[in-house]
């Protein structure tokens, strides 16, 4: 771990648009995690997580539908991202640590009897540890995320955004998020994406993420994640897709799921109208979806 773990200053976060959410804050083994935990406390969790390179803000129109129909919703900020500390080289960050980092954080919560909600890296990261711990897990929502094992060519729009994220002098995450999207963002909303990277310098953990996605079959993650297959391929818990309608990067990745994970049969599986962020698109949906999915479960 590196001796160099920045902390954006909270003044960065100040009058953020609808985003009212007190913060928390968790050591996770060295960095100080941040995460909202919405809703009532004796709720069953719904664990939200993100992806590249956004933070808990992307589901800040999601959080109090699914906490008013009763949820405790926990979103954190992934280390690196938001409110949570960025340590400053790129090679600080690989997919395992991302995955002890989040291990740390459900653990000491104890979270049990989850519904996950995951995008982007997000899905990279929670499919993964659901296939790993589905005893703490009753269901699953991926909404234009997957689980590479490098086994698959990967798009040419990743390829793409992988050399942009790593080579490009600049990196404007609220320009990013708004490009993805099918709205135009205002110029608030690029503000709380840009909040968290003061500088380039805290920018390392955004820039490493799509170099980390496993694109090739001998990748450090491959093997943990094909095992991870074996266990989804014998999911049997409700799992949920709502992907989009215009994302290039994971378009299809709805259908592969759905025919080799069994919890996906007969779900009403759904695309939502948005570019890759769909929870700017289509937030409500999209937290209704979820909502009627856990309806379903009671």
């Amino acid at each position: 771990m590196t001796d160099r773990i920045l902390r954006t200053p909270d003044s960065q976060f100040e009058r953020l648009l609808d985003y009212p959410f007190e913060p928390n804050y968790m050591d996770v083994g060295g960095p100080r995690m941040h995460y909202v935990d919405d809703g009532p406390t004796d709720g069953d969790p719904v664990l939200m997580l993100h992806g590249e390179p956004t933070w808990s803000y992307l589901y800040r129109h999601m959080i109090p539908v699914c906490s008013a129909a009763g949820h405790r919703v926990i979103a954190p900020d992934l280390i690196g991202f938001g409110k949570s500390d960025k340590p400053s080289r790129v090679s600080d960050y690989s997919y395992q640590v991302h995955m002890d980092w989040l291990g740390e954080f459900i653990e000491r919560l104890d979270l049990k009897r989850i519904t996950l909600v995951c995008q982007d890296w997000g899905s990279l990261l929670g499919l993964r540890y659901a296939a790993e711990n589905p005893e703490r897990f009753r269901a699953i929502v991926v909404g234009n995320g997957m689980l590479p094992t490098g086994d698959q060519t990967m798009p040419k729009a990743f390829q793409l955004w992988k050399a942009f994220a790593l080579y490009s002098p600049v990196f404007p995450a609220g320009r990013i998020v708004d490009t993805g999207s099918f709205r135009k963002l205002s110029p608030d909303e690029r503000r709380a994406y840009d909040a968290p990277f003061p500088s380039r310098h805290y920018k390392a953990g955004a820039r490493a993420f799509p170099a980390l996605v496993p694109a090739t079959p001998n990748d450090p993650a491959t093997e943990a994640n094909r095992r991870a297959w074996k266990s989804l391929e014998k999911w049997e818990k409700p799992f949920l897709t709502t992907f989009s309608n215009g994302d290039p990067v994971t378009r299809g990745g709805d259908r592969y799921m759905q025919e080799r994970i069994p919890g996906a049969k007969g779900q009403p599986h759904t695309t939502l109208k948005g570019g890759h962020f769909l929870q700017e698109d289509s937030p409500v949906p999209f937290a209704r979806a979820v909502n009627d999915l856990i309806a379903r479960l009671d």
